[in-house]
């Protein structure tokens, strides 16, 4: 009884004489990396998170934790956020690796957007039901295609919809915007979207943005196969003004001969736009080679009325011979001729179209329409120029995205890549630039709560990188070799890359965009 009573005035006495109190203990503490917040100046510091939330961002937090990761002379910064893949099918799969999106999570994006370019399912609450049953290593929103609306209903034809057809196309974008998409997406370059006329794409926008959504557009021409890079530019701001929403010009680039040095006057309408009261933006993936396929690069957009098995059975129509050569040809002209095609998936894999033509008697047009009999494969198409390149690079309203797709490199190296190349080697950018477009800018301009930003109570969507070593090792000949330089991804707080290596780790959640209030029923 003597002792208890001793060690109870012990304390007593301690308490009153101002002891420091027990240390709080956090889950993970993030120690002595130089941190950029996403919206400040960068320092050393310290980043604490408990649960999967970030608790505390300090120069010296007082904390202690149950683990603590060692990021002296590292780069701590956000999550970065991908406005612009292809990565649905993966995030679909039943394999749980391709769940992980390895690609992505080692280069420390812990975030990213499907269903572009007018590509996104309809069905979007089964689209974001999904990772409940098949765990995902990111996060991810995604957009209602306009394409997969307007295939659904009116088809492959080149032709307007009914009046009552409209409706059925504005029902289906209302339904998935109230089910949680993140706004309505188009490919206008792409038939059978190409055949929509702009009236109709304002009337499905409205749909959207009347919901809270965003208008992303692949827009309708980036070089000039019909009505031209700038008057696809203006379309796309006209659309966004006349719909009422924010506009997001998709992997905004002056592609072909015909348009290259065109940036200066795009960045011109953009900023004319955004000082009118419109909200316009833009990701751009840091590559001088877009990807499409060899049919979206070649082929007359008249030849592609009715889908594929209309444009095969052109191919064999000598009445039309003449007047699609001419077309490939010209088209050929402004991508930069067939050494600039090179075919990243098929028999043909890692060979360009004049390669291909030798098998052809040296005719890259016979080459391309053989290929395409078997199948219409992706390409990488060499067509852009590093002074266009880096000026829409240094817009403040330009964030980073990949466009990742099969067989070219920007799905496994685009932000690592920007860093090295465009920071590092190039300066065209610096590092908090690169940073903050690549995490705040994107979450911001798409509305992500408490994402993009390491502050309290902020999601634990945290990257640490070797700013020494962090690089793209993906290239064109071999596409799918993972970055490099990367030492810890946590997505949600859950540690998904470990000392440079895949955890295994699936903490990744559907963002359900919330409608606005009153417009659903």
């Amino acid at each position: 009884m003597k002792v208890r009573r001793l060690a109870l005035l012990l304390a007593i006495s301690v308490a009153g004489l101002g002891a420091a109190p027990v240390p709080e203990t956090v889950d993970l503490l993030i120690r002595g990396g130089t941190i950029y917040t996403g919206s400040a100046a960068p320092f050393v510091g310290d980043v604490a998170v408990a649960g999967d939330r970030i608790r505390a961002v300090g120069r010296r937090l007082p904390f202690t934790a149950r683990r603590v990761v060692d990021a002296r002379g590292m780069i701590v910064a956000p999550g970065f956020i991908d406005p612009h893949t292809h990565a649905g099918e993966q995030l679909a799969s039943d394999d749980a690796k391709a769940r992980l999106i390895p690609a992505f999570l080692m280069q420390g994006v812990t975030t990213a957007f499907i269903g572009n370019d007018g590509r996104g399912e309809a069905d979007m609450a089964a689209v974001l039901g999904r990772a409940a049953g098949k765990p995902v290593g990111i996060n991810y929103a995604a957009y209602v295609g306009f394409g997969t609306v307007r295939k659904a209903v009116v088809g492959e034809e080149d032709r307007a919809p009914t009046p009552a057809e409209l409706g059925r196309m504005k029902q289906m974008v209302s339904a998935a915007m109230c089910q949680g998409a993140l706004g309505l997406s188009t490919g206008l370059f792409y038939a059978p979207q190409s055949f929509a006329k702009t009236d109709e794409v304002v009337a499905l926008a409205r749909e959207a943005g009347a919901r809270g959504g965003v208008y992303d557009s692949h827009i309708r021409d980036e070089s000039s196969y019909t009505v031209g890079l700038l008057a696809a530019v203006d379309e796309a701001i006209a659309v966004g003004r006349e719909a009422r929403l924010p506009v997001n010009i998709s992997h905004i680039k002056a592609l072909g001969v015909d348009v290259h040095g065109q940036a200066p006057v795009i960045i011109a309408k953009v900023e004319a736009a955004q000082r009118a009261g419109q909200k316009v933006t833009a990701d751009q993936y840091p590559w001088s080679a877009s990807g499409t396929s060899l049919v979206a690069a070649l082929i007359p957009l008249w030849a592609q009325d009715g889908g594929r098995s209309a444009i095969l059975k052109r191919f064999d129509d000598p009445a039309l011979a003449a007047r699609l050569r001419t077309g490939i040809v010209e088209n050929l002209r402004k991508r930069g001729g067939a050494a600039s095609l090179l075919i990243t998936e098929g028999d043909h894999k890692g060979r360009t179209l004049e390669q291909v033509s030798a098998g052809h008697g040296g005719d890259p047009v016979a080459a391309a329409m053989a290929v395409i009999r078997v199948k219409d494969p992706a390409v990488a198409s060499f067509n852009q120029t590093e002074p266009d390149i880096a000026a829409f690079m240094r817009r403040p309203w330009v964030m980073t995205g990949s466009d990742a797709s099969i067989g070219h490199p920007r799905a496994f190296g685009s932000f690592a890549r920007k860093y090295s190349e465009y920071v590092v080697a190039r300066k065209v950018l610096k590092l908090r630039e690169f940073i903050e477009r690549s995490t705040a800018l994107t979450a911001d301009t798409f509305r992500l709560t408490d994402r993009g930003r390491l502050r309290p109570g902020a999601f634990a969507d945290i990257l640490v990188f070797d700013p020494k070593r962090f690089a793209a090792r993906a290239n064109y000949e071999q596409p799918t070799l993972l970055a490099e330089g990367v030492r810890t991804v946590l997505v949600n707080g859950v540690v998904a890359v470990d000392n440079g290596a895949l955890t295994g780790a699936a903490a990744g959640r559907a963002l359900a965009r919330t409608p606005t209030p009153g417009t659903c029923r």
